[in-house]
């Protein structure tokens, strides 16, 4: 004699509340990382711009040689000062404006340039995709420090020029990830009815493929912000980024390590930073790819 149905579908039962344990689990997990390192940057953000805005701090440059060289935890200094008698606590939320307008205005240039070619080429084939192509390939081939280095050297340290001159680095990726995608999505059925149907082109561009790269292309600037933010700390490093005695991140992590021996709290101290906020992009955007459903 056959068993009843409730009994067949009872071991079963258990099986599908462990896997929907782990699936909330997970989509936990999955928030967590998304949140928390959202919070960091959008705290960050709101310290460096907000913050000399509403509370007074010091000048980042023009400190006074009487308070050079004071440790962390001074009275009124809560990270010290530099050598210069410069607030170390100011110079980091302005360093911040700088590191992070680099960061967003190369990466924004490099999804709009890059993104517009990528599709144009992708979506118009034919000898249009081959020069744009080909012209994307020459520069991502090309070492991207020694092109900015040269276009640094060529047109002098200054927050317009890296901005430049890291862009050249940033349009090719965004071009080959933008090309990549349309292409999958013109042998998509929705993209064949449009077709079809007598859709005009930028109508096509604007409602079907825009819409569909964007968190491919969200995510990676996630990834170049931090990238640009590197890369601006190299230039500094090597005197064509942000000109002293401007902080930035990098330049100020330049300008400490000539002390470093005597006062390493001047390179360690702007690294942190970097750190924490390259690494908080980085997760944000595998979390957000995870989320999407993204490879």
């Amino acid at each position: 004699m056959s068993a009843p149905l409730p009994e067949l579908l009872a071991p079963a039962q258990p099986q599908a509340a462990r896997t929907r344990g782990r699936a909330r689990g997970r989509g936990r997990a999955l928030n967590l990382r998304i949140w928390l390192p959202a919070g960091f940057l959008i705290l960050l953000l709101c310290a460096c711009f907000l913050w000399p805005l509403v509370y007074p701090v010091p000048k980042p440059v023009g400190g006074s040689i009487l308070n050079s060289g004071l440790p962390p935890l001074s009275p009124g200094h809560i990270f010290g000062t530099d050598p210069v008698g410069n607030d170390i606590f100011s110079r980091i939320l302005y360093g911040g404006q700088v590191s992070f307008e680099v960061g967003l205005s190369v990466t924004a240039i490099g999804l709009v340039a890059g993104g517009l070619l990528g599709v144009t080429a992708a979506f118009l084939g034919g000898a249009a995709d081959t020069v744009i192509s080909r012209v994307l390939d020459v520069l991502i081939a090309f070492p991207a420090l020694v092109l900015a280095l040269a276009i640094a050297e060529g047109l002098g340290p200054s927050e317009v020029h890296v901005i430049w001159a890291l862009a050249f680095f940033s349009i090719p990726a965004f071009g080959r990830i933008a090309r990549s995608a349309t292409l999958t999505l013109r042998g998509q059925t929705f993209m064949l009815a449009a077709r079809l149907s007598g859709t005009r082109r930028w109508r096509m561009i604007t409602r079907h493929i825009v819409p569909n790269i964007m968190p491919q292309l969200l995510t990676f600037s996630l990834l170049g912000i931090g990238v640009v933010m590197i890369l601006e700390g190299a230039l500094s490093f090597l005197g064509l980024g942000i000109p002293l005695p401007e902080p930035s991140w990098g330049s100020m992590i330049a300008q400490g390590q000539q002390t470093i021996s005597a006062s390493p709290v001047l390179v360690l101290i702007p690294s942190a930073f970097l750190f924490a906020t390259v690494m908080s992009l980085n997760i944000l955007g595998d979390a957000l790819r995870e989320r999407w459903g993204l490879r």
